[in-house]
This record gives structure tokens, C-alpha cells and sequence, in this order.
């Protein structure tokens, strides 16, 4: 049978241990990959909660438990730190997962698992965003074409969100159809409506809390031939020329590229919800 210290040392341990990856998550910037933006404070106040309650039972661990002998309730049954598992086993348990997640994630999805998440879906079915909701009086090609920057190409920058939610909106589809787009995000195959073989998927993630509620914002490439040699999920940079088509009932942003590139990855990877 362990000893009461003994186990309040595996507890303490466990704690700072918890304490400590949720405060490298931080540090390192890779939470970035899991909680937007306002939730990340509360996470680094989690980790610096766990890890002041971690030292205080640990610095604490020698001395002598209060029992029910002490206040005279009358109703005591032996040890109160006793349990069903044994400490160790459920050391193992809080620990040894939370090292193998941490050491073996990727910080990413699989490609099975974006297509869950709303990779090949069609755009127009999402309905509201932040982006339309912010525009006010008419929509037009100058308005448009006002509100971003041009690169030296002659390619205006629009952000992925912005040519995915267009979908949903025929004024916006009328004032961007034909407009030379500059815009970046992940490279994917396109594995629906490709009988030609030259289409590919440029995509980013949405996310409003935390990965857990993040679904992928794709638009469709189309290329003249067979689409470039880029790896998947790396960062690309496209130029080209919007157009709406409908298919299968819906309209779907289709950007035929006049050139692509690799690019380096933005310092933040996801959509806030701001």
C-alpha cells in the first residue's frame, strides 16, 4: 500500500506536469493551432493555476492530512485519500497520454480528416459571415476593387474567406466576376468534379474557438493543363481570374490560375472569428 505522501507527491507531479505542457503550448506559439485568439489567456492562466496548486501540495506533501478524528464527525471510515485505482496506475493514466499527444501530433489534419471537415463541400451552403455583414450600400466592382491592394502584377489581394463566402452572395459573385484575384492558402488535390485532371483546391481553417469547431475554407483552382507539382497542405501563392460557375445547383468560386507558386506560410495559419 502506498503511503499518503507518496501519493500526494505522484498527484503534485502529475499537476506540474499538466502545468507545464499547457504553458509550452504557449510559450512556443502553438497553441495558435488549437484556441483562437481571445481563448489563449485563459489557457496560460490555467497552466500558471495548475502550477501554483502543484507546488503548494507538493511543498506540502509531508504533513498530516485532517481527518474526520480531527472535527468529530463521527462517520469515519480510514484513509479519505484512499481510491479505487491504484496511484501509480492512475499516474500513468493523466501522464503517459498527454507526453504521446505532445510528442506525436502534428499540429495539423489529415487529409481524411479535412475532407470532415468541409474540404469538398460546397461554399454557398454557409449562409452568414462576418465579412458581408460588414459591407454597406452597394457592391460593386470599384467598391471591390477600392478596398485592395494591387500587387505589381495587377492582381488584386483578396483573402481565401473572402472568394469562399462570395458564393453565398450575388452581388458580391457580380462584382467580383472577372476580377484578376491574388490570394494564398494550403494546396489540396481536388478529388470531386475533376474529369479534365486540371483542377486543384487552395485552402484555409476556420476557426471560432478552438480546433475542435474549426472547419476547412477551400475554393476551387482551375488550371489550363495538369495543376503544378506542389506538395499537399504546403502554402501556395495563386494569381488568376474569378469566375462563379454553378454546379450541381450551386455557384462555386472558381479561380482559373495563371500562375502559382510556393509560399511561406503566414504567422497566423488560422481564421479568427474576428
Amino acid at each position: 500500500m502506498m503511503k499518503a505522501k507518496n501519493r500526494r507527491i505522484l498527484f503534485s507531479l502529475a499537476m506540474l506536469i499538466w502545468s507545464g505542457v499547457m504553458l509550452y503550448f504557449y510559450a512556443s506559439g502553438r497553441i495558435s493551432k488549437y484556441l483562437a485568439e481571445e481563448f489563449r489567456t485563459i489557457a496560460l492562466l490555467g497552466g500558471l493555476g495548475l502550477a501554483v496548486v502543484g507546488l503548494f501540495n507538493l511543498l506540502t506533501c509531508g504533513q498530516p492530512a485532517e481527518s474526520c478524528h480531527d472535527h468529530g464527525c463521527g462517520d469515519c471510515e480510514g484513509d479519505h485519500e484512499k481510491g479505487d485505482i491504484h496511484p501509480l496506475l492512475a499516474f500513468v493514466l493523466m501522464v503517459v497520454p498527454l507526453g504521446l499527444c505532445v510528442a506525436w501530433t502534428k499540429d495539423d489534419f489529415t487529409g481524411q480528416a479535412l475532407s470532415r471537415k468541409g474540404l469538398y463541400d460546397a461554399p454557398s451552403r454557409i449562409s452568414s459571415t462576418p465579412f458581408l455583414e460588414s459591407l454597406s450600400g452597394p457592391i460593386t466592382p470599384e467598391t471591390m476593387q477600392k478596398g485592395h491592394q494591387m500587387n505589381p502584377d495587377g492582381y488584386y489581394q483578396f483573402s481565401l474567406m473572402e472568394l469562399f463566402f462570395s458564393a453565398g452572395d450575388r452581388e458580391l459573385q457580380s462584382a467580383l466576376e472577372g476580377m484578376k484575384i491574388e490570394t494564398e492558402g494550403r494546396w489540396a488535390l481536388e478529388k470531386v468534379r475533376n474529369e479534365n485532371g486540371n483542377r486543384a483546391r487552395l485552402y484555409r481553417l476556420f476557426m471560432t474557438c478552438c480546433i475542435a469547431d474549426s472547419r476547412a475554407v477551400p475554393i476551387v483552382l482551375e488550371f489550363e493543363g495538369a495543376p503544378p507539382d506542389l506538395t499537399e497542405e504546403d502554402w501556395v501563392k495563386v494569381d488568376g481570374t474569378i469566375h462563379f460557375p454553378v454546379e450541381n445547383g450551386a455557384s462555386q468560386p472558381v479561380l482559373q490560375v495563371d500562375h502559382a507558386e510556393s509560399a511561406e506560410p503566414p504567422y497566423e495559419e488560422t481564421f479568427m472569428r474576428n
